[in-house]
């Protein structure tokens, strides 16, 4: 994984460990990253990712509309 220097402002809320979250979080809502690669860029295990994520607001159900319909289209096939 590559590294990036990201200045803030000196009394900025957020530690380095806490920014990364947020900025892995953020990527994997808008589908940039997968949750494997954003649990990895915040420096935990797949787990405790999906376990800390909706701090931020954002859903592990990353599925767009289309994608949700075509799940559940796909469940009646099986007669759950």
């Amino acid at each position: 994984m590559k590294s990036m220097t990201v200045n803030v402002p000196e009394n900025f809320a957020m530690n380095e460990q806490e920014l990364s979250f947020f900025l892995a979080a953020k990527l994997y809502e808008q589908r940039m990253l997968s949750m494997g690669r954003a649990a990895e860029m915040a420096g935990l295990d797949k787990r405790t990712f999906i376990e800390n994520v909706g701090k931020y607001g954002v859903s592990i159900f990353n599925y767009t509309v289309e994608e949700l319909k075509e799940e559940l289209e796909n469940a009646k096939k099986y007669n759950f």
